[in-house]
């Protein structure tokens, strides 16, 4: 099996699950010509939201590559991870290389190259500081208010965010689980050596882009920008984070 018909693994970020991928999983499916898209939980989160998620990134993904034993007895698979789920998948590369085949980056970040103030913009301490507080109901919409840029999108994800919280609540200590381990993440010496794409929000208004670049300094590998979306890249952007994935992909075929 060549490594573009492996199968694509989708990991998500903070508190998230399968469902807030939306649209994209088709999109990303389509574009790259019927690829096999596999939308996995974190623990603590959706699915598996009764479960304490780990409170370091190594944690998180030994859960993860548990779920996904059967799949990578087959073999390798490609990785597009969002935020904290990009670091799951960085440390997944790094410590695992023959299950990586290749690796998709959005709007991530590690503490080793970004200092906490680019990393969580400071504007929204005070809002995620009370989301713990919250009702589900409020604490959805403060979210989605941070993380996308498209009126049109928010408003059509409101209302299902909201359910899916209700059905899957993540816990308040699971929020904090996350968090910390997100907080401290460090990637291990050396980059992983399969092929590599970052991607990356101009207008983040919770990350600051300028991690993603830095990143990519520090790893030589390709950054992709857009130009006004939010944080959730694959909410208000699914169809062009789609077709850069795929070009991305289609280049490698070429051996460019």
């Amino acid at each position: 099996m060549s490594d573009v018909q492996r199968p694509w693994v989708l990991l998500r970020g903070l508190g998230r699950e399968a469902r807030h991928w939306g649209a994209f999983p088709a999109a990303l499916g389509t574009a790259l010509g019927g690829a096999t898209v596999l939308t996995p939980d974190l623990d603590g989160n959706g699915g598996r939201h009764r479960l304490a998620s780990a409170t370091t990134i190594a944690g998180q993904l030994q859960g993860l590559r548990q779920q996904l034993a059967e799949v990578l007895a087959q073999g390798p698979v490609n990785v597009l991870a969002l935020s904290l789920g990009g670091m799951v998948a960085l440390e997944w590369a790094q410590t695992q290389p023959r299950e990586v085949a290749r690796l998709v980056l959005v709007n991530t970040s590690v503490a080793s190259l970004n200092p906490f103030w680019q990393r969580l913009r400071w504007r929204n301490y005070p809002r995620l500081l009370s989301l713990p507080m919250r009702g589900l109901a409020e604490r959805e919409a403060t979210i989605l208010a941070i993380c996308s840029n498209e009126p049109a999108a928010r408003a059509a994800a409101l209302p299902q965010w909201q359910a899916w919280q209700r059905e899957s609540p993540v816990s308040t200590a699971n929020l904090l689980r996350q968090l910390a381990a997100a907080a401290r993440y460090r990637p291990r010496p050396g980059w992983p050596l399969c092929p590599a794409l970052i991607v990356c929000s101009r207008q983040d208004r919770l990350v600051q882009s300028i991690c993603s670049r830095t990143l990519a300094q520090a790893t030589l590998w390709p950054l992709r920008c857009h130009a006004t979306a939010g944080h959730d890249l694959p909410l208000d952007a699914p169809t062009w984070l789609a077709a850069e994935v795929a070009a991305w992909v289609a280049s490698l075929e070429r051996g460019e």
